[in-house]
């Protein structure tokens, strides 16, 4: 293929809409882009580069153009050398003021800059040393992240403790056993010679505060000036993008209120919304023409927001497609199991597995997906984490949890009892911690471990750790099958930047999403934006969903208040019909499952999975269920899955006790979810309804 560069600056023009022309044009003074989720935002700047370039407004070698992610300052250095501008220089904050730092350390400090710490762990935990202070590996990714939010919002140790309170920074420690660790790491960097990524910074900050004649050479290079993702600045590089600006106002930014969802990390959009106010007279213009999603889906992310709190509202440009659709549920693996059976559905309609997302708002939640993709033998990637069983604090939960089940110690209460005293010795407890970082997401997990043991317990009588250890290992196997081109399990915050045509939103329940921590007005509609930004990577297919219950026979749930407004009607679920029952014969809200002997409601866990009052009359049939369990046993080796990936011995007891004859009554077998009843009906079914071989005489 030929590339054809433009030959004029009016080519340029050509291939956009009247607001990126408008962007494009605008190449002189301080102007501000105000830019809705896929709405074409790099597309306009990098044509507004090339357009001044070609206009000889502006030498290519004289433009910064800076952004948050190697992958986006790669993206923009690739779109400009299409336009045939390839001398531009397109980088992140950090690479362009590390590139600086080195070149002018030895005129404005003398010698070589110091060693780059490529990671802070080492370090803090010998400062923590030095304050008497235990930390685990958690604890001191989360002093990591306090240490990097201090230096970004420049607060010394000394002043942390007055600004963490002004801030309302919730800790998993007091503030100031954070202030003297911070202190120490600082001593300890000087004592080793190195620095940290904030240094680079706060040193090119220093160095061109300090030097004049650093900071001319610096203005002399660069006079053209452009910041995409302005919503994401923090104060250090807003402070920085100052000094390399000096007095000139060329000056472009690009960004999305809507989409601040990094607030905790120090970044502001107080940036973006005050740019007419600190630049009078500055060029405003706002791409509103949304050419990614269908208008189905930018409807839904326009009425999530309240119009008093977003710039603009998106205008969609795609044809119509398909609803979103509502789906509500009675557990978790009764969400995981009907998503996938959706997400097989659309496989089959040629949608590539590359296309699809399962997008949920902690990592922890990612254990329930993988097994049930697992389990249905769809290929999957986790962006952004590792898979659940390769999480250092579930393989080290597993390991101990194995070692108790050897050793034989006379049980002292349940399965799950013995599973929580199990990880207690690990440090975990049924409360979460404070805070949102590395050690709430240690909890996450380990709680997600604590779920499993009752699920496992709540649909397997008589279980045991030994039992629930091997449990443990087949699922472990089947999800360390090596990954492949697959759908995306991503966190909410992992996604922002990516789309996929069909996206999943999982989970989605008060205390999720919003997540427990968010308290305050601001933290509560951080997490509204971070639906925002879910609900914007679909281009066509988008789902919502929402589980009642963690597992059977949990505590209930709501969901997400940030739906109330969404849905077509509350209570109404998409995806399953109208009726009263979801996938699998599971409750909708309305009312309990009732016993199909007694038609007394059902209260635990147990008899909801059997359909009866665990003391109503069972209607088994044992040979049934022999048969059941010899094709259940040829199919997973046939599969080489674990037998649990097939039917579990709940869903087997189940089916043997009703003996459905139709795919509509297998439906509503508790664990019988749309891919399983597509791949097994016709031969469960069968085995149902063929007579028992006889019994020989005598």
């Amino acid at each position: 293929m030929v590339l054809m560069l433009p030959a004029t600056p009016d080519d340029v023009l050509q291939a956009l809409d009247p607001e990126q022309r408008e962007v494009a044009r605008a190449v002189r003074g301080p102007v501000c882009v105000l830019a809705g989720a896929g709405t074409g935002k790099t597309r306009a700047i990098t044509h507004r580069i090339a357009y001044a370039v070609l206009a000889g407004v502006v030498p290519a070698n004289a433009i910064l153009a800076v952004t948050f992610t190697a992958r986006a300052a790669g993206e923009m250095r690739g779109r400009l050398r299409q336009l045939g501008v390839s001398a531009v220089q397109a980088l992140t904050f950090h690479s362009a003021a590390r590139r600086q730092l080195a070149y002018f350390w030895p005129r404005a400090v003398g010698g070589d800059l110091p060693r780059i710490a490529d990671v802070k762990a080492p370090l803090l935990a010998e400062a923590a040393g030095r304050c008497r202070v235990p930390a685990d590996r958690a604890l001191i990714r989360d002093l990591a992240s306090e240490v990097e939010w201090a230096k970004v919002t420049q607060t010394t140790p000394d002043d942390y403790v007055a600004m963490a309170a002004k801030s309302g920074r919730v800790l998993p420690v007091d503030s100031a056993t954070v202030a003297r660790i911070y202190a120490a790491y600082e001593e300890v960097k000087r004592r080793r010679g190195a620095i940290d990524f904030e240094d680079i910074l706060l040193l090119t900050v220093g160095v061109l505060e300090d030097r004049r004649d650093v900071a001319e050479e610096v203005r002399a290079r660069y006079r053209w000036f452009v910041v995409d993702e302005y919503q994401d600045v923090n104060p250090l590089q807003q402070r920085l993008l100052d000094l390399w600006r000096g007095e000139r106002d060329d000056l472009c930014v690009v960004g999305d209120p809507s989409q601040t969802i990094y607030s905790f990390t120090g970044a502001t959009p107080e940036f973006l919304l005050g740019f007419g106010r600190r630049h009078p007279g500055a060029t405003v213009v706002r791409l509103v023409r949304d050419y990614r999603s269908t208008p189905q889906v930018v409807r839904l992310a326009n009425a999530l927001l309240p119009a008093s709190r977003r710039p603009f509202e998106l205008v969609a440009q795609r044809s119509p497609g398909p609803e979103p659709v509502f789906s509500e549920y009675a557990d978790e693996v009764a969400e995981a199991e009907a998503v996938v059976g959706r997400i097989r559905l659309l496989l089959d309609r040629g949608v590539p597995a590359g296309e699809i997302a399962i997008l949920f708002r902690i990592n922890a939640q990612s254990q329930i997906y993988e097994q049930a993709l697992a389990a249905a033998s769809v290929p999957y990637v986790v962006r952004g984490g590792e898979r659940f069983f390769e999480r250092r604090e579930v393989r080290e939960a597993a390991l101990l949890i194995r070692g108790a089940a050897r050793g034989g110690a006379p049980a002292d209460g349940s399965l799950v009892d013995e599973v929580r005293a199990v990880l207690a010795g690990m440090g975990w407890n049924a409360e979460p911690p404070a805070g949102s970082g590395a050690v709430r997401e240690r909890w996450e997990s380990l709680a997600a471990v604590v779920a499993m043991a009752e699920q496992f317990a709540a649909t397997r009588a008589g279980s045991d750790l030994p039992a629930f250890v091997a449990e443990l290992e087949e699922r472990a196997a089947a999800q360390h099958a090596p990954a492949a081109a697959g759908v995306t399990l991503a966190s909410l915050h992992a996604a922002k930047g990516l789309e996929w045509d069909a996206v999943f939103l999982v989970g989605l329940t008060d205390g999720m999403v919003p997540i427990t921590y968010a308290q305050t007005l601001d933290e509560i509609e951080e997490e509204r934006r971070l639906l925002y930004v879910g609900i914007t990577r679909a281009r066509v297919h988008l789902s919502l969903s929402w589980a009642t219950a963690r597992v059977p026979g949990s505590r209930g749930r709501r969901p997400s208040r940030f739906l109330d407004q969404l849905r077509p009607g509350v209570g109404r679920a998409g995806g399953g019909g109208s009726g009263g029952q979801g996938p699998g014969g599971r409750q909708r809200r309305g009312g309990p499952q009732a016993c199909r002997v007694c038609r007394k409601p059902l209260d635990t866990a147990a008899a909801r999975k059997l359909g009866r009052c665990e003391s109503c009359p069972s209607d088994l049939d044992e040979q049934l269920l022999d048969r059941l369990r010899t094709w259940r046993r040829d199919q997973a080796k046939e599969q080489k899955v674990p037998a649990y990936c097939v039917f579990t011995d709940a869903t087997l007891l189940a089916i043997a006790e009703t003996r459905p004859s139709s795919p509509s009554e297998l439906s509503r077998v508790p664990g019988v979810g749309q891919v399983k009843l597509d791949r097994y009906a016709a031969e469960v079914l069968g085995i149902c309804s063929s007579p028992a071989p006889q019994q020989p005489l005598g």
